[in-house]
């Protein structure tokens, strides 16, 4: 009858999710960074407006009061 040789291999010890997190914390830095780039260089202001020398606005607005009834019908 033959010998029955069983090899029992030890489970990697070198695996673990360290790289996932430093992927992962890598991904959240530049996200960080790239927020304060673009704050700082005015991503999120509103549009300028436009300087008070030339500004010139020429609207017709209807007027909303009506006459008001008259209060006696007959």
């Amino acid at each position: 009858m033959a010998d029955t040789v069983i090899t029992n291999t030890p489970p990697n010890q070198g695996d673990n999710s360290a790289a996932g997190w430093i992927v992962a914390f890598i991904i959240l830095l530049a996200v960080v960074v790239g927020g304060f780039v673009l704050y700082r260089n005015g991503a999120f202001r509103g549009a300028a407006p436009a300087p008070a020398g030339t500004t010139n606005v020429n609207v017709t607005v209807p007027n909303p009061i009506t006459p008001a009834p008259s209060g006696t019908t007959q």
